[in-house]
């Protein structure tokens, strides 16, 4: 996984070659702000911590996620997010499929200090991807992203943030 973690773009670079969805991903990255209580207990995590996200710029969910799961990594001296396409990284994204059969994103790998998988996230907070997989899945596209889009702006990137946080301490925690 080093060599796809140290091939894969960062944020900033991945920011700037977005081609689609452009002013809600850079919308989104400027009015991201992780919570006061999630940035404490970032800077209290040891060891180093990789975030390898699988994206793509067209996605909704992607663009309301990764850049709060950057300024997540902005806020931590002990981690870094890389960013890697999906659909040109089709092996990784079937080892992480949703419910064992869904190639949704984005998906955020967490690699240890040695660059081996500790963890995966996404491809929505938990309370959104429950929703959407129930009462969502009788909603027609315009409706169900329109309140997927409600949810993200309410949420503030917080339930990203405490899962992402989450995910890192439940890894940091079985390591020890």
């Amino acid at each position: 996984m080093k060599d796809r973690f140290d091939s894969a773009a960062t944020f900033a670079d991945y920011l700037a070659g977005v081609r689609e969805n452009v002013q809600l991903w850079h919308g989104v990255y400027r009015r991201a702000r992780v919570p006061g209580d999630v940035v404490e207990a970032v800077r209290g995590l040891s060891g180093v911590w990789r975030l390898l996200a699988l994206s793509e710029d067209w996605c909704g969910d992607a663009c309301n996620i990764l850049p709060v799961v950057a300024r997540f990594a902005e806020t931590a001296p002990s981690a870094e997010l890389r960013v890697l396409s999906r659909d040109a990284n089709l092996d990784l994204m079937d080892a992480h499929l949703t419910n064992g059969r869904s190639r949704s994103i984005p998906v955020v790998i967490l690699l240890d200090e040695r660059c081996e998988e500790a963890a995966w996230w996404g491809p929505r907070p938990a309370a959104l991807q429950q929703w959407v997989m129930e009462e969502g899945r009788k909603l027609d596209q315009h409706d169900l992203y329109a309140k997927t889009r409600a949810f993200y702006a309410k949420d503030k990137g917080r339930s990203i943030c405490r899962e992402i946080l989450g995910m890192i301490e439940g890894a940091a925690a079985r390591a020890s």
